[in-house]
């Protein structure tokens, strides 16, 4: 179970404290995959990162009875002067993991070539997420927190990260964070909008989407087809 109970995140900023997360809360149980919908600055990444323990709320709580993943397509856990052959091995031993096989499934997965013993430092962003996104996969996690992983990689690379996730782990709790909004109807069972620091909960995409389109203030221009768009 993860349980958020009126958690507030503000940052400090030259222009004065910047409200981020405005009590918000909810539960999770094993198996549900919650998919939030929100605009570019709504908070779902902060959100992502406090659960994970990457950040720590400015107020309330966050419980957790289960294994949490870091936040996939994110690289801040690593560390960016070692290569990423040099990660694999320090969260192999963290985790007290088989390095060498580890290391085969990183390689084979990741795609990353000779980079992969390369300083991370020198990794483009999507370079990082691959290796973010196969380093997740090596640890099995009880929850995995998707931040955008559907922006990582080509077509062939994303139905490996969805095989993997949705196929070889379709028990585990997920939250799933990400503008394409078909992506988060198809993989979730529970939906929520982040909108001015508040949180909505929805058991109907239907229903959370037309709330976010109408939030946001999008109207289709003339002509657009009346079937999902996926871009909001």
């Amino acid at each position: 179970m993860i349980r958020l109970k009126d958690v507030r995140k503000v940052y400090p900023t030259r222009f004065g404290d910047k409200l981020v997360l405005n009590n918000i809360g909810f539960e999770l149980q094993k198996g549900e995959r919650l998919g939030v919908l929100g605009r570019n600055g709504a908070g779902k990444s902060t959100m992502v990162r406090l659960i994970s323990g990457a950040e720590l709320p400015t107020s309330g709580t966050i419980e957790t009875t289960m294994s949490v993943s870091w936040p996939l397509a994110f690289g801040g856990a690593f560390l960016p002067n070692l290569t990423g052959f040099d990660n694999i091995r320090f969260i192999s031993r963290i985790y007290g993991q088989d390095f060498e096989s580890n290391l085969a499934y990183v390689e084979d997965f990741a795609e990353l070539g000779p980079y992969l013993r390369e300083p991370i430092i020198h990794y483009s962003s999507g370079m990082r997420a691959r290796l973010a996104f196969a380093i997740s996969m090596i640890i099995e996690f009880d929850c995995f927190l998707i931040d955008e992983i559907s922006a990582v990689g080509d077509a062939r690379f994303h139905e490996k990260c969805n095989y993997e996730l949705f196929d070889k782990r379709g028990d585990r709790a997920m939250i799933i964070v990400s503008h394409d909004a078909a992506y988060v109807r198809d993989n979730c069972n529970r939906w929520a909008v982040l909108h001015d620091g508040k949180l909505e909960l929805y058991d109907d995409f239907e229903v959370a989407y037309a709330d976010f389109k109408e939030l946001i203030g999008w109207k289709p221009p003339a002509g657009w087809p009346n079937t999902l768009a996926t871009t909001a």
